[in-house]
């Protein structure tokens, strides 16, 4: 199984990268209710947004490389992995958005780099 854990690292990165492309599109966009109206006009910013629909096409090759890794190992194996991606957008969203991280924020990201890091050596 530890031979497969560059695919399941790249699955991470992928979906960290979706989420970071999603994030940025849809910061570009102005506020909307969650209203039928509302979205109907914020729907075509959001569609032709070329930030989103990069994030979205990063997020298709992640779920891509996610399967793959599934097909490989075992479940239990895998997605304690995924765990990951919260790390880096909780790294990126301090240093780069520059958002407030707590102390329980930082015990979660402490805790899930321990499972992970206990999932692996396993």
């Amino acid at each position: 199984m530890a031979k497969y854990i560059p695919l399941i690292l790249f699955t991470v990165l992928t979906n960290f990268g979706s989420q970071v492309l999603l994030k940025h599109g849809m910061s570009t966009i102005d506020s909307f209710e969650l209203n039928s109206e509302s979205l109907l006009k914020a729907a075509p910013g959001i569609i032709f947004n070329l930030y989103v629909i990069a994030g979205l096409l990063v997020m298709v090759i992640s779920m891509g490389t996610h399967l793959i890794v599934l097909s490989r190992v075992d479940i239990s194996f895998a997605y304690p992995f995924l765990g990951l991606s919260f790390v880096l957008i909780t790294l990126w969203g301090h240093f780069v958005l520059s958002e407030d991280i707590n102390i329980y924020r930082i015990l979660g990201v402490v805790l899930i780099c321990s499972g992970v890091a206990l999932v692996a050596k396993s």
